[in-house]
C-alpha cells in the first residue's frame, strides 16, 4: 500500500512510525519492513519535491578495501577517518564516525540491491572516483528508486504531513501530531524514527544563532526543512548534539534563489581563482588543499565578509577545469571593466589582480592534484594552483553562503537511540541530518552527509523493527 486515507493513518496502529523522506528515513523504511514492521513514511514535502537534501546529492562516499562497483584502488578506515579529522579538526565522535566508516563499504552493495544504480565519476566532479560512487541520475534518481522499492515492499507514504509534536510519556514514543490534507490527526504507533532534517530553512532560527548576517544566506537545501521535529524534541528534554553556528555552508552562485538551488548552483571555480571581497581585497588561500576537503568551508569564509558576499574571477586559460554552475559567469575583455559589470571597485580589483600576477611563479600545473605552484609575497598566499590571471577573455562569478543542513541535532547511540534527559528513550530512533552533529563537529567531507544518513537509517530501521518484534 503506497497511499492512506487520513482516517487509515488516524485508525492504524502503526509499528514503526518514520518522520522525515529523504535516504535516511527511506533506508530505515526498507530495513524496517523487510524485518516484517508494518511502516510508515510521513514526508514534509509534496511528492514532486519528495527527499529533502537527497534529491541534490550526487554521490556517496565510501571505504573499500579494493576495487568495488565503480570504485578504483582501496579507500581504508584509517585515510578516510584522517580525512574527517582534517575538515572537522577535531570535532567527531570517533565511536560513531569509525562505525560508518567502517559499515560503508557493505552498504554500497545493498544499496545496488536496492535499485540504486552508480556510474563512473564525470571530469569536473571534485576527483573522487576513488572515494566516491557517483549515482547515475543524482539524487533524484536515488530517492525514486528508494520509494519505488519501499511501496512495493507495502511501505505506506504520506505526502505533505507536516508534524508538529512527537508524543511521549513515561520515556516512550506514544504518536505524532501531524497536519495532512488540512486535517490535524493524532497518529500513533510502537516505535518513531526521526529523519526530518535540519533547520537550515528556518531563517529566523538561522538569525537567533548567527545575527541577522544570516538574512543575507541563501539555502540550497530543501525548503521543508524548518526544524519543527527538532525543537520539539530539544524542549520536550532530548539531549543536543553540536553547535547552531555550524553546517554544511558552501559558496553558491549568487544569482541562485532563496530556497532549493541545489548542487548545480555550487561553484567549483574557486582553486582556480582569485577571490575577492565587495572591496575588491581578497581573503583566504584559495589553493590552500584538494577542492573535496575545501569547498565546504568556502560558505562560511564568504559569510564572514561584508555583506557576505564575494566574487571568484578567473581567466580563460581556467574556464574548463571545473563543473560549471547552471549560470553562466560575467564575461570581459579587462579586469576593470569586469569588476564594473560585477559592481566592484575597478581601481582596487586592478590593484588586486596585478599584485597576485607578480606574486605568482613559474612551475607545473596540475589541477587535478596538488602541484605546489604556490605564490610568493603573497597576503594572503594561494598555496596550489597559483596561475596569473592575465588572458581575456576574464570572467566572473557573484559568491553567496549556500547552507545546505545544519549540525545542530540529537544525540544518539551507536544503535541510533535518541537520548533524553533520563537516559535513552525506549522507542526513538534518529537517523540522517537531524542527528549528524554527533559526527560532524564542522566543516564537511564530500558524500559523508549520504553516508551518515544511509548507515544510521538502516540502523535505526533494523532496531525499532527489533523493538517491535
Amino acid at each position: 500500500m503506497a497511499l492512506a486515507t487520513t482516517q487509515d493513518l488516524q485508525q492504524t496502529d502503526w509499528d514503526v512510525v518514520i518522520v522525515g523522506g529523504g535516504n535516511a528515513a527511506l533506508c530505515a523504511a526498507i530495513e524496517a519492513v523487510e524485518a516484517g514492521a508494518r511502516v510508515l513514511v510521513l514526508e514534509g514535502a509534496p511528492k514532486p519535491y519528495r527527499g529533502g537534501n537527497s534529491r541534490h546529492t550526487r554521490n556517496f562516499r565510501c571505504m573499500h578495501s579494493g576495487p568495488l562497483s565503480v570504485l578504483t584502488g582501496t579507500y581504508g578506515e584509517d585515510e578516510y577517518f584522517d580525512d574527517l579529522l582534517l575538515v572537522t579538526k577535531g570535532k567527531t565522535d570517533e565511536t560513531l564516525a569509525r562505525m560508518a566508516i567502517r559499515a560503508s563499504e557493505e552498504c554500497l552493495p545493498w544499496m545496488e540491491k536496492h535499485g540504486v544504480v552508480f556510474q563512473n565519476s564525470l571530469s569536473g566532479t571534485l576527483s573522487l572516483s576513488r572515494t566516491n560512487a557517483f549515482f547515475l541520475g543524482g539524487g533524484k534518481a536515488l530517492v525514486n528508486a528508494y520509494y519505488n522499492t519501499a511501496t512495493d515492499l507495502g511501505v505506506t507514504v504520506a505526502y505533505e504531513a507536516n508534524v508538529s509534536h512527537i508524543i511521549i510519556g513515561d520515556n516512550r514514543f506514544q504518536g505524532v501530531r501531524a497536519t495532512i490534507g488540512g486535517e490535524e490527526l493524532e497518529i500513533t504507533g510502537k516505535a518513531v524514527i526521526l529523519a526530518s532534517g535540519g533547520f537550515q530553512a528556518n531563517t529566523e532560527w538561522l538569525a537567533q544563532a548567527w545575527g541577522p548576517a544570516a538574512r543575507n544566506f541563501l539555502v540550497r537545501g530543501t525548503p521543508y526543512n524548518r526544524g519543527e521535529v527538532l525543537r520539539d524534541m530539544l524542549d520536550t528534554g532530548a539531549q543536543s548534539v553540536g553547535d547552531p553556528t555550524q553546517c554544511h555552508a558552501v559558496a553558491i552562485d549568487g544569482r541562485a534563489p532563496k530556497f532549493d538551488g541545489g548542487i548545480v548552483t555550487r561553484l567549483d571555480c574557486v582553486p582556480f581563482s582569485v577571490v575577492v571581497n565587495k572591496d575588491g581585497h581578497r581573503f583566504y588561500d584559495e589553493g590552500e588543499d584538494v577542492w573535496p576537503k575545501r569547498y565546504a568551508i568556502w560558505g562560511r569564509l564568504v559569510a564572514a565578509q561584508p555583506d557576505q558576499v564575494g566574487f571568484a574571477i578567473i581567466d580563460a586559460k581556467s574556464l574548463d577545469l571545473f563543473m560549471p554552475s547552471v549560470f553562466p559567469p560575467i564575461s570581459a575583455n579587462t579586469v576593470g571593466e569586469l569588476a564594473q559589470k560585477l559592481d566592484l571597485p575597478p581601481c582596487a580589483v586592478e590593484t588586486t589582480i596585478s599584485e597576485f600576477n607578480a606574486a605568482c611563479r613559474d612551475g607545473a600545473f596540475h589541477p587535478t592534484e596538488l602541484d605546489g605552484l604556490a605564490t610568493e609575497g603573497a597576503d594572503p598566499p594561494k598555496s596550489n594552483w597559483a596561475r596569473p590571471i592575465d588572458t581575456p577573455p576574464f570572467y566572473g562569478y557573484s559568491l553567496r553562503p549556500g547552507v545546505t543542513f545544519t549540525y545542530l541535532g540529537l544525540k544518539v547511540s551507536t544503535s541510533a537511540q535518541v537520548s533524553g534527559t533520563d537516559g535513552l528513550y525506549d522507542n526513538i530512533w534518529a537517523a540522517g541530518e537531524i542527528m549528524a552533529g554527533s559526527i560532524l563537529g564542522q566543516g564537511y567531507l564530500a558524500g559523508f552527509g549520504m553516508t551518515i544518513g544511509t548507515v544510521f537509517g538502516r540502523i535505526a530501521g533494523r532496531e525499532a523493527a527489533a523493538h517491535v518484534n
